[in-house]
């Protein structure tokens, strides 16, 4: 029960990549004093957290004061596989989020999210406000679309469609994907001043500037209108359910009767999904949602479920006005 409990080891972890105490391992500052002075560090506080990294099987002692990476700890290295020194940096825009999840027992009894009772405001007003954690947080995206993105730009018939609008699509990785796969299909990013700006950047270097353009705004206002897809990729569990209904709304006001609203998210098996759906609630006050939810949710602004197409881990979820 203790070590399913225990807060120490995980916060001891997530200051070892804060410090990217593995890059500075990995490049020969192996002793407890070429670390402190490496990372700007109390000495005898950093020999405390070194030796509790060996107990915890991230570091191995090789003498006195002195440490090598295991394999696990080789995994907080910048660049190893899912980037997970990013992901746990507490400087970082989701390692700064975690933080808030102290106040589980708050959102708990009260339904409401974990961050504001962290940090005072909500963890979008917190990320428009710090230029650092809202570019960590387009990185890690922007990276987990890339690994995600070919599988969806396969999978669902994109080529049927004219004109796509990628609505809260950040810095248009998931829109150039589904371009590239469909050569006479045309898109369009709508998203906040700072990610449509990456967004043109991003489209302009992979050569499609010619059949995708940008629209700076809110998805809680009215969308550009006569596209026929209007694509949410991993949009609607950000947000509380009045919230993503709005967002489902805007979708289905610009796409009126004959166009369709694409959902792209993970749907998978409820055992499997119920920590990212906690972790939701705690950041924003959102939900994982399951294909039942989600067919609920759209129903209360008109929409109904026409298909649900596999595409690797995530779904492309075709949503249509009823009737």
């Amino acid at each position: 029960m203790w070590a399913a409990a225990d807060l120490l080891t995980p916060m001891a972890v997530r200051v070892a990549a804060t410090l990217r105490l593995a890059d500075h391992i990995a490049a020969g500052a192996r002793t407890t004093e070429a670390l402190a002075e490496a990372v700007g560090a109390d000495r005898d506080a950093l020999g405390r957290l070194l030796d509790h990294l060996v107990t915890a099987g991230v570091l191995s002692g090789t003498g006195p004061g002195a440490y090598d990476l295991t394999a696990m700890g080789r995994h907080l290295c910048e660049g190893a596989p899912e980037d997970m020194r990013a992901i746990l940096d507490i400087e970082g825009a989701l390692g700064h989020a975690e933080l808030s999840l102290v106040h589980l027992l708050h959102t708990v009894r009260t339904g409401e999210a974990a961050f504001p009772q962290q940090y005072g405001v909500t963890f979008w007003d917190d990320l428009s406000s710090d230029d650092g954690r809202a570019e960590s947080f387009d990185t890690l995206m922007g990276a987990r679309l890339t690994a995600h993105s070919p599988a969806v730009a396969g999978a669902y018939p994109w080529g049927t469609l004219r004109h796509v609008v990628d609505v809260g699509g950040g810095d248009g990785t998931m829109l150039i994907a589904i371009l590239q796969s469909h050569p006479d299909l045309r898109g369009t990013v709508v998203d906040l001043p700072g990610p449509v700006r990456r967004a043109e950047k991003a489209i302009a270097a992979a050569g499609l500037d010619h059949r995708a353009d940008i629209a700076a705004g809110s998805f809680f206002d009215a969308l550009p209108a006569g596209a026929d897809g209007y694509l949410l990729s991993s949009i609607l569990h950000n947000w509380d359910d009045a919230s993503a209904a709005r967002i489902l709304r805007r979708c289905a006001d610009a796409a009126q009767t004959t166009g369709r609203v694409l959902v792209v998210d993970y749907f998978g098996d409820r055992t499997v999904q119920t920590e990212g759906d906690l972790r939701m609630l705690g950041y924003f006050g959102g939900r994982q949602h399951t294909l039942e939810q989600l067919a609920e949710l759209a129903g209360t602004v008109g929409l109904h479920t026409t298909s649900v197409t596999p595409a690797g881990r995530y779904s492309v979820v075709e949503l249509r006005a009823v009737g």
